[in-house]
């Protein structure tokens, strides 16, 4: 039977493993966090610890809780993430909360890797025609969401998104799902997990029923959303989840 002490315990462990002795959190807090935080959230079944990670690390991109990151990308690194999918967390993150915040928190996961003695990976060229990444981003779009890709926003005929939404076919869809060093199935737990940060539940909807079809299970989408809540806020999580289950009920 699950205890507060249970918890307790749990999360203390899982707090020594992702930080050590510090997890940067007023000791005023210590408890609290360790039985709310790593006990009762980052020891739920349901999703991989790293899967946790990458849900963890776009959700503070995403909100910008840089100091918090900082520390996250610090943990993803101990349990063994590559340094490139870190940084492509934190590019990808920059198609729903802008480029400028892309910027800020790949800026602090250099500074780590400085600190760890970690090298920052080559950017390689990417030559590819803008046609060429319309058609890939076109496809994927197909992929993710079926019927539902050139509904709303994405209708093609709209002539108002039409302003702007080819931009996102090529350099969301067509350039950034597409750069190496993170997966289909991870740029969808990186999708669900910054929507939801950033408060947009008709997205955080769309894309929880999208990530099905990269792999993720019912139950994993619903786990990327409850892993932001300490991070970002439960009362956001707990409305994108509300969304969520109707677009997954019958999953």
């Amino acid at each position: 039977m699950t205890t507060r002490t249970s918890l307790r315990d749990e999360g203390e462990a899982m707090r020594r493993r992702l930080f050590g002795d510090d997890d940067g959190a007023p000791a005023f807090m210590r408890t609290l966090n360790t039985e709310a935080v790593y006990g009762a959230i980052w020891s739920r079944p349901g999703l991989a610890i790293d899967d946790r990670m990458v849900c963890a690390l776009a959700a503070l991109g995403a909100a910008q809780r840089l100091k918090k990151l900082r520390r996250h990308v610090a943990a993803a690194l101990g349990l063994g993430l590559p340094p490139r999918a870190i940084l492509e967390i934190l590019i990808q993150i920059g198609i729903y909360a802008g480029f400028a915040a892309s910027e800020e928190a790949v800026e602090q996961a250099a500074a780590v890797f400085a600190e760890r003695g970690v090298a920052m990976p080559e950017e390689t060229a990417r030559e590819d025609a803008l046609e060429e990444l319309g058609e890939r981003g076109r496809q994927l779009m197909r992929q993710l969401h079926g019927d539902r890709a050139t509904e709303g926003y994405a209708a093609p005929d709209n002539p108002v998104t039409g302003a702007l939404y080819p931009l996102a076919i090529q350099y969301g869809y067509g350039e950034i799902w597409f750069r190496p060093g993170l997966d289909l199935r991870r740029r969808a737990l990186v999708a669900v997990a910054a929507f939801t940060a950033l408060k947009l539940d008709g997205q955080v909807k769309k894309f929880g029923q999208s990530a099905l079809n990269m792999g993720l299970s019912r139950t994993e989408v619903i786990e990327a959303v409850i892993q932001t809540a300490p991070l970002t806020g439960f009362a956001p999580a707990l409305n994108a989840l509300g969304g969520l289950g109707e677009a997954l009920r019958g999953t």
